[in-house]
């Protein structure tokens, strides 16, 4: 079981990050016309606005509610005069604050998909494993919740953030802070991170083209000149 254990917060991690940028590339370079999200607006358009907000709010909320909450420095907290009780009070509220309203969104969107025959006729394999494997990892993570409520000194917290920074900076024992961590953590991280593995084969390529829009604000005006 330690094995198991070095090799999935140890080794994984870096399995799956380099599995997501060369996946990616790769399909950009060499699938460009399945780089889209394949939107059934035109199939059936009920509920779509909704759900589609809904779960997009809270996904987004809740990437970079991770990524500040966990790669930012435990130091740069205790310089702020944040305490970890109080950081791990903000992030259990925020946390489920936006979980609650991504999970609200995946419903309807999932009900959308699942009892309109079009949708469904249309919904391949890899469509529904990405669904199911984004609702398990949302509910992994809103249950370690009720965890985190039972202990609010954010020992566990500062454990998991520590991880998460040895990792991204390549530093060795990262897997060593969360030996003990509850199995309802160590799962939703598993699954977060077997997220980016499948990344690159699914329609959540087209989040990069999202971020890639930005650059949109710094160009030029486009100018169409009469005949």
């Amino acid at each position: 079981m330690n094995g198991l254990h070095y090799f999935v917060f140890g080794i994984y991690p870096y399995i799956a990050l380099a599995i997501f940028i060369l996946g990616s590339l790769v399909r950009f370079e060499r699938e460009q016309y399945t780089w889209k999200s394949d939107s059934s607006q035109l199939l059936h358009r009920g509920q779509l606005r909704l759900g589609n907000i809904l779960f997009h709010i809270g996904i987004l909320g809740l990437f970079f509610g991770h990524l500040v909450g966990l790669l930012t420095p435990v130091a740069v907290w205790d310089a702020l005069g944040v305490t970890h009780s109080f950081k791990q009070m903000v992030a259990m509220v925020a946390g489920g604050v936006m979980g609650g309203i991504c999970l609200i969104g995946l419903a309807i969107l999932l009900h959308r998909r699942l009892s309109d025959p079009r949708l469904r006729a249309v919904t391949r394999p890899g469509d529904k494993i990405l669904l199911l494997w984004i609702l398990i990892t949302l509910l992994l993570g809103l249950s370690t919740i009720f965890v985190s409520a039972s202990h609010r000194d954010g020992h566990e917290m500062v454990l998991l953030m520590n991880w998460a920074q040895h990792i991204v900076t390549f530093r060795g024992g990262a897997a060593d802070f969360i030996a003990n961590a509850h199995g309802l953590f160590k799962a939703h991280l598993f699954m977060g991170m077997t997220l980016f593995v499948i990344f690159p084969f699914t329609r959540l390529v087209h989040v990069w083209s999202g971020f890639g829009s930005v650059t949109y604000l710094g160009r030029a005006w486009q100018l169409v000149r009469p005949r």
